[in-house]
């Protein structure tokens, strides 16, 4: 019969020597490999690319390694911090007889006496005393997260989607209760269907209407049923219309209405304003 699993500590005994440790400090691009080998002295620390393959080989050499030292490894044991990457790679490796932990990053100890530069290095170290610690039965030196099926992180997904609108939702409502608070308007809903069609109406404390960028940083986004942060575009559109300034600007728009030609027909104003 199986040991149910406990997050906090491992209930199945652990032969140190006849089992491959390894830890990853993973990256976007590099992941950085530690391990303890039975029989070996080392501790090696190799740095790959972020391939499940060539980590695979990597550890495959490892147990070559301790085969020569007369060590027979029965057991392969493979942890990481949860990130940005989930629990592809725990699914990945178990499916290759390899016994793949994922670890919150939450529950691990850090020493907060001396204040030290973060390094792969030293985080790498960090694991592999948790990890150790986890599968000696020993309490309190990290939890482990327990690993769902494809199905069942995918099932996760709509709810996670529905938080983010939620709190993007929340952002954008403040945000504009904000701006018509600056011009003394208040009592406004902007969760309302026809919020932007009520905006028109509103105006500030002096009775005049909201100004340009008041209306732009409320202006309803595209396909939106709420405000958001996109311009005005009738202001975009008087700020695209407005005659450039710069100087060293020769406008190519002809003077007599006739067709643009290079060199020619160009106003004598806009001559004289970039120096000609």
């Amino acid at each position: 019969m199986s040991q149910p699993f406990d997050v906090s500590r491992s209930l199945t005994a652990f032969e140190q020597d006849n089992t491959l440790v390894a830890v990853i400090e993973m990256s976007q691009s590099k992941w950085l490999v530690a391990a303890m080998i039975p029989g070996v002295t080392r501790r090696p620390l190799k740095k790959l690319d972020a391939d499940a393959n060539a980590l695979l080989k990597l550890l495959q050499r490892w147990c070559e390694e301790a085969h020569k030292a007369g060590r027979a490894i029965k057991q392969i044991v493979c942890a990481y911090e949860a990130g940005r990457d989930g629990f592809w790679l725990a699914r990945w490796l178990q499916a290759r007889a390899i016994e793949a932990y994922v670890i919150h990053p939450a529950s691990i100890a850090v020493s907060r006496e001396h204040r030290r530069v973060k390094s792969d290095r030293i985080d790498t170290e960090l694991l592999m005393r948790s990890l150790l610690g986890w599968l000696r039965g020993e309490k309190r030196h990290c939890s482990m997260a327990t690993i769902p099926t494809m199905a069942e992180e995918d099932a996760r997904r709509p709810g996670r989607e529905r938080e983010s609108l939620v709190s993007e939702q929340t952002r954008i409502v403040n945000r504009v209760k904000a701006v018509l608070a600056l011009f003394g308007i208040g009592g406004f809903n902007p969760r309302l269907r026809k919020a932007a069609q009520q905006l028109e109406t509103q105006r500030t404390a002096e009775g005049t209407p909201l100004p340009d960028n008041a209306r732009g940083g409320t202006a309803p986004r595209s396909g939106a049923a709420m405000p958001g942060a996109r311009p005005d575009p009738r202001h975009r559109k008087r700020t695209a219309a407005a005659p450039h300034r710069c100087a060293g600007h020769i406008s190519r728009t002809p003077c007599d209405g006739s067709s643009d030609r290079k060199g020619s027909g160009h106003c004598h104003r806009d001559r004289r304003h970039a120096g000609e």
